[in-house]
């Protein structure tokens, strides 16, 4: 039995989770810095003074995907953002692949115009933007890709807090995707409007989690601070450079959920391969199999069955096909599988997975992504593999 004969290193597992500070949830705080770190200190150098400052007001509404939120809605959210960013000089590859794309931090502070139930997010998000168009023009399309943490004051409490079914924990996990429009006022001023889709939740670590999700439409204002600099450009960078169009992706995760409300912890084992065929170094599509061997999945078993599963049905299996978006080391996966076996069907049929990869020199990839059905989060999982590359 797969959970059964791993007792040991779950348990340590467990013992280290809880004795390193990491019971208050700063895993996942700590993981999506570490990834997003990762990536951006490829780019930035503390003595280039070539620094933004942007302040953005948004203004959008929550987005109703289950109608049990519902009664959570009383008014039309704000968002107010301070975002420090650096442009890319262009002197890596990847940079110039990416249209010298401007990397940073966002600080947020979302209003979600419920003070009682909802409260507020307060989040701390690094952040790309990426020119959707090389050529430099007066107004240019821009995408952002951001993913960090967020506090949210007002969570789920049985006692105090009953009806936010949306979020069970005050720390989660921050997505927001934006499209906006880069018009020149000025040298050294920018105008930005556009829309935004801002997702938070716990990755269901943490019972309940519907998740809140708020689209919008935004202002920005970018200052450009003044700078005597010039990044000289002697050559570039290509260490990011695929090896080859194709290799086969390995990796195994662990993850963990709750079945109920203060349940207790349930573990999530993940066994993955893929074959990966890289279109640019940009642009990656792929197809694989995922095994899944989960304890909340054993209990379904346990309660449909009237006997516990052993064996192979403790496990369940999907194939899937991914495109993955990439920005030098990092990349950001977007999965969609079909489970073809699986002895009962308590989630659904469909399995997806978004996430963000890192992927070093040596080979080995550090994995962090959410898994869903149906747009309902099931666990964050966390996990190593490793890039075979094939000639």
């Amino acid at each position: 039995m797969c959970f059964y004969s791993l007792t040991t290193w779950l348990s340590l597992v467990n013992f280290l989770y809880f004795r390193l500070a990491l019971k208050t949830k700063f895993l996942s705080i700590v993981l999506l810095f570490f990834y997003s770190v990762l990536g951006i200190s490829q780019t930035l150098n503390l003595k280039d003074k070539n620094w933004q400052i942007k302040p953005v007001y948004n203004s959008g509404f929550i987005m109703v995907h289950r109608a049990t939120i519902g009664h959570l809605v009383k008014g039309f959210p704000s968002i107010y953002e301070l975002n420090f960013s650096h442009a890319t000089a262009g002197n890596k590859l990847w940079q110039l692949e990416n249209n010298k794309p401007d990397i940073g931090v966002s600080l947020q502070c979302l209003d979600y115009k419920n003070p009682s139930q909802l409260g507020y997010a307060f989040s701390i998000v690094p952040f790309i933007d990426i020119p959707l168009k090389q050529q430099v023009k007066t107004s240019r399309l821009i995408l952002r890709l951001c993913w960090g943490a967020t506090y949210i004051t007002k969570c789920f409490d049985i006692h105090g807090n009953p009806k936010n079914i949306a979020i069970g924990s005050h720390i989660n996990a921050y997505v927001q995707f934006k499209w906006f429009w880069q018009i020149q006022l000025t040298k050294s001023l920018r105008l930005e409007p556009g829309f935004a889709f801002t997702h938070a939740s716990n990755g269901k670590s943490r019972n309940p989690n519907l998740g809140l999700n708020v689209a919008s439409i935004n202002l920005g204002l970018n200052y450009a601070l003044p700078s005597k600099t010039k990044t000289e450009i002697a050559r570039i960078d290509s260490s990011t450079r695929v090896k080859s169009k194709n290799e086969f992706l390995g990796l195994a995760a662990l993850g963990f959920n709750e079945k109920g409300v203060q349940t207790g912890r349930l573990y999530c084992l993940l066994l993955s391969g893929a074959y990966q065929r890289n279109i640019r170094n940009t642009h990656k599509f792929s197809i694989g199999t995922d095994f899944f061997c989960d304890q909340v999945y054993a209990e379904d078993y346990a309660n449909t069955n009237v006997t516990r599963a052993t064996g192979i049905n403790q496990w369940r299996a999907s194939v899937r096909a991914g495109y993955s978006y990439n920005v030098g080391r990092l990349s950001f996966p977007i999965e969609i599988g079909y489970y073809v076996f699986q002895k009962i069907n308590p989630d659904a049929n469909l399995v997806s997975r978004i996430g963000v990869r890192y992927y070093s020199a040596s080979g080995i990839v550090a994995h962090f992504g959410l898994r869903t059905h149906f747009a309902v989060a099931y666990d964050f999982e966390y996990g190593l593999g490793y890039r075979f590359v094939i000639k």
